[in-house]
């Protein structure tokens, strides 16, 4: 709950010092976002070279295609823990940026400084910007988390506001029309984290091929179940931003307008836990267990976002269930906002 509290204090101020026009904490908070980019690209490079030399092997007959099959599995869940340690350390940067800027260390008279720099070279940036046809963001959302079951909310079985889920990547956004703005595909990559916090002192706990909700024997302060997936999401996005003109030359701009989209994403799980905290004589435990939980090893799903400039109400669903032979299936659902920087 700590971290989530962290993220949304982020998300507030981001938007706060878009809606002021103070763009120093913003710039610093993308100069952060570019980073995290940078890093998910650079080890997104490195999983395509190592599948392709798997690709390889199996070409050359020295691999089965059952052996190749695990092993990029295998490839993509080592990368996918690598990305997250990495971006932990710049996660702890924004940590401290936010504390910052709660504690009044971001004087003024700087974020003036900076804010005319900014502006001095907006809009260069902006018609250049405008010319390419795809455009790169980083994309940051969380909110509320839960699951349904036959159509119905499970709010009973879960915590509605202690239950979250955020996820964190980065997407290209394409201008399908070379003369229309309004129509853009974006894709990309992102982590995503789903939690959910069961109701009534209960946990999950494993019997065969069925993960079941009981009661623990102890009293609990804290229960929480995460899945963590790394998904390819695909978006229809249309983008109400009108074009510019510039010399008596039309150029397009992006996330300046109201926009929505509509679409879905796939991807592979990568880490299932359960935390569990309790006290006992004055003394506080936690325990981190960790495993599969029969969770299923894909995920695919629906989501769709609408909103204005950087920040939309985002919107997912999950197609498949949470648990693969569970007799009650249970889907995942998501309801937060999104935040894409340019």
């Amino acid at each position: 709950m700590k971290n989530f509290t962290i993220y949304l204090v982020i998300l507030v101020f981001l938007f706060v010092s878009k809606v002021l026009g103070q763009e120093t904490f913003e710039s610093r908070a993308k100069q952060i976002a570019n980073k995290i980019e940078k890093i998910t690209k650079e080890e997104k490079e490195t999983l395509k070279q190592e599948i392709e030399a798997v690709n390889v092997q199996l070409s050359e007959g020295k691999i089965t295609q059952e052996q190749a099959d695990k092993r990029k599995r295998e490839l993509a869940e080592a990368r996918a823990v690598i990305i997250e340690e990495k971006v932990t350390l710049a996660q702890n940067e924004l940590n401290d940026l936010v504390q910052q800027k709660v504690d009044g260390k971001i004087k003024e008279d700087s974020s003036k400084v900076y804010m005319i720099r900014w502006k001095s070279n907006r809009h260069d940036k902006d018609s250049i910007h405008g010319e390419k046809r795809t455009t790169s963001q980083f994309v940051f959302a969380m909110g509320l988390n839960n699951t349904m079951i036959d159509g119905k909310l499970q709010d009973s079985n879960y915590r509605f506001m202690g239950s979250h889920f955020y996820e964190w990547g980065f997407t290209y956004n394409s201008r399908l029309m070379k003369n229309d703005n309004l129509l853009h595909a974006k894709y990309g990559l992102s982590l995503m984290y789903n939690n959910i916090r069961p109701t009534d002192n209960r946990s999950f706990v494993v019997n065969g091929d069925q993960t079941n909700l009981v009661e623990n024997p102890v009293h609990l302060t804290e229960s929480r179940f995460r899945n963590v997936y790394l998904v390819a999401p695909v978006h229809l996005e249309f983008d109400f931003t009108k074009a510019g003109e510039n010399n008596g030359k039309k150029y397009f701009k992006t996330h300046k307008s109201f926009r929505f989209g509509v679409g879905g994403y796939a991807g592979i799980n990568v880490k299932s836990k359960q935390i569990l905290k309790f006290e006992e004589d004055d003394l506080k435990y936690k325990t981190t267990i960790k495993g599969d939980y029969n969770v299923n090893n894909f995920i695919y799903g629906l989501s769709s976002y609408i909103g204005y400039r950087e920040l939309s109400l985002y919107f997912k669903y999950d197609l498949n269930p949470i648990f693969q032979d569970n007799l009650t299936k249970e889907n995942n659902v998501s309801l937060g906002l999104r935040l894409d920087l340019n």
